[in-house]
């Protein structure tokens, strides 16, 4: 199929993709306000207006996460904060099919199911604001792609195996769960993938000599993590059963492994696809590209094009969705203390990769089926755009909320409401932050707690209750006397703070569901 006629439509197409990103004030995405706000620290950790400089300091080590948090801060010294996230999300969403398409392309596959990616951007991963994790997917493809050339471009090997070592990094540095599923992917592809050696030269020098340019570009980023891994488990882990965010024993026991079963990983994997909308619309554009797919599948059955693949080396795609739909199946959903939402993210992976494999038909077809997946992004850019817009109207009370914060606000989140009347997922959770991040303050909970974070607290973190999910537990003495902001959602105010909201404290403003509450 000629390269040209597809250029517009697929261009078309990844505009669509984004568009939904720059159609809404404000994105949701549950912990989109904790990021911001620790992107902001990061960037004016010297700032004397703020509070940051007695509260945050650098955290110098290495440590996953570190992709997206510098990326976006290096981009916010050019644009607002605001449009530097958007910007780094735009391109992921684009990044996706196109990387994906770079895949097939070192597959020696037509690049067209590329474009079904698109729906796939979006979903359960970006409800939760998981930004790191998505945005190391595309890095990921990229990886398989230079590994596949260099064993496969004779000429180039060195080349492609520069940038494979490039890309395995920053695929590290942005997400280790991804990286994980390389260690997987990378052998799978080495051992299913020919060289032209094999059969020109014979003896063993023959298969791994032509093969040493690719696996020399697999060991910067194996020793980085490697190291990572030393630092990390080298720390004593604190264990406290029961308790949020800590290890409930040793890191693989039984009590420390959370396990959801077979039967509920199979009913949820189509859901955790498309499910940002209560109204389930965004599944439209989803349903949509598994109907293309499905009459890719038909054609290539019934109008096969001739493969130059050997037998083996046509199982390296769906091999690959095996494996992340392994990892989807038999892995825990959470290892208290280390990670958590572990086997419910390669959903999208698995997806992605199973879309993909649609077998090979005659390019006439594919022309035809290059524009249905490529029309699938117009109901996309629709449904998403019009429920991100929906969504903005009832995030607009942060808005109102923030021009009644003080400056440098210690702001206590009481977010016993976190739903959307529009979202699925809790997406006023963290809204705290965005005021703290408003008006250049601190949260009573803050992702600095975590060990994969760019930054750490200089000393004691600010008294909170255990867990930003059980506001029911504050108590407002001794611990609220550490604050002089305090956003309710959901809950009349004086239903927690009783006559102190006569005595000590008042509502500054009041908007949606959520009041702003201060000293007097």
């Amino acid at each position: 199929m000629s390269a040209r006629p597809s250029r517009p439509l697929f261009a078309a197409a990844l505009l669509l993709g984004a568009l939904p990103l720059w159609l809404s004030s404000h994105l949701p995405q549950v912990d989109l306000p904790q990021h911001l706000h620790l992107i902001s620290v990061l960037h004016r950790l010297e700032d004397p207006t703020t509070l940051y400089p007695g509260v945050f300091a650098a955290r110098h080590e290495l440590t996953p996460y570190l992709g997206y948090y510098h990326a976006v801060s290096l981009l916010h010294w050019l644009l607002p904060l605001d449009l530097a996230n958007r910007l780094f999300l735009s391109a992921y969403v684009v990044g996706l099919p196109l990387s994906l398409a770079f895949l097939l392309r070192a597959l020696g596959r037509p690049t067209w199911p590329a474009v079904l990616a698109l729906p796939l951007a979006y979903g359960d991963n970006f409800g939760w604001g998981f930004i790191n994790y998505l945005a190391a997917l595309p890095l990921a493809l990229v990886c398989c792609g230079c590994f596949l050339r260099a064993l496969t471009d004779t000429p180039r090997r060195r080349t492609w195996a520069a940038g494979l070592a490039l890309a395995l990094v920053a695929v590290l540095l942005f997400h280790v769960q991804v990286f994980a599923f390389l260690a997987l992917a990378l052998p799978w592809l080495l051992l299913t993938t020919p060289v032209d050696e094999d059969v020109a030269i014979p003896g063993l020098w023959a298969r791994v000599g032509p093969r040493l340019p690719a696996l020399a570009g697999v060991v910067p980023g194996v020793a980085l993590f490697l190291a990572w891994v030393v630092l990390r488990l080298g720390q004593p882990s604190r264990v406290e059963v029961g308790a949020p965010w800590m290890a409930w024993g040793p890191m693989l026991s039984p009590e420390n492994l959370a396990w959801k079963s077979f039967a509920q990983n199979r009913a949820e994997f189509l859901d955790v696809l498309a499910n940002l909308l209560r109204d389930g619309s965004d599944r439209l554009p989803l349903y949509a590209v598994a109907a293309v797919a499905a009459g890719a599948t038909v054609l290539g059955v019934l109008r096969p094009a001739p493969s130059p693949e050997r037998p083996l080396a046509r199982l390296r795609l769906p091999g690959l969705a095996l494996l992340a739909l392994g990892l989807y199946f038999l892995l825990p959903f959470d290892i208290r203390g280390y990670t958590y939402y572990l086997n419910t993210r390669y959903a999208q992976l698995a997806a992605l990769l199973v879309l993909a494999s649609v077998p090979v038909t005659r390019p006439p077809f594919e022309r035809a089926l290059l524009g249905a997946g490529a029309a699938c992004a117009l109901p996309l850019a629709l449904v998403l755009g019009q429920g991100f817009r929906a969504f903005a109207r009832e995030a607009a009370e942060w808005d109102t909320l923030v021009a009644a914060t003080a400056a440098r606000p210690r702001v206590m989140g009481l977010v016993f409401d976190a739903r959307s009347r529009v979202m699925r997922h809790p997406v006023f959770l963290h809204g705290a932050a965005e005021l703290a991040r408003a008006r250049g303050g601190l949260t009573n909970f803050s992702f600095a707690l975590t060990p994969h974070s760019p930054l750490r607290y200089r000393g004691t973190p600010p008294p909170t209750f255990p867990s930003e999910w059980r506001p029911q537990e504050f108590q407002y003495a001794p611990q609220g006397l550490a604050y002089d902001h305090f956003l309710v959602r959901g809950v009349d105010p004086s239903r927690i703070f009783g006559a102190r909201l006569q005595q000590e404290l008042a509502v500054a403003a009041q908007a949606g569901d959520s009041w702003l509450v201060r000293r007097r």
